[in-house]
């Protein structure tokens, strides 16, 4: 699914829904909601190159929409007027 079709989803996902960091879960990095696949495994990825499809691929317990909720808002963090 295109980004553009995720984006009315995105802006009604909340990071809490998205996120969670518990300290019995991988010592409490970040995971994504429902899954023991550490945030972080997203953003080594798409530094390798790969793409969001690929990662998915590898990661078939996230969803799309909780990437492109996670992109967002690292996006918006960072752009933010400061």
């Amino acid at each position: 699914m295109p980004a553009s079709e995720c984006q009315g989803n995105i802006d009604s996902v909340k990071l809490e829904s998205v996120i969670h960091s518990d300290p019995e879960i991988l010592g409490g990095a970040p995971v994504f909601v429902g899954t023991r696949v550490p945030v972080r495994s997203l953003f080594d990825h798409l530094e390798a190159g790969d793409s969001i499809d690929d990662f998915l691929e590898g990661f078939p317990s996230v969803r799309r929409e909780q990437v492109i909720a996670v992109l967002e808002e690292s996006r918006r963090e960072l752009l933010q007027p400061g």
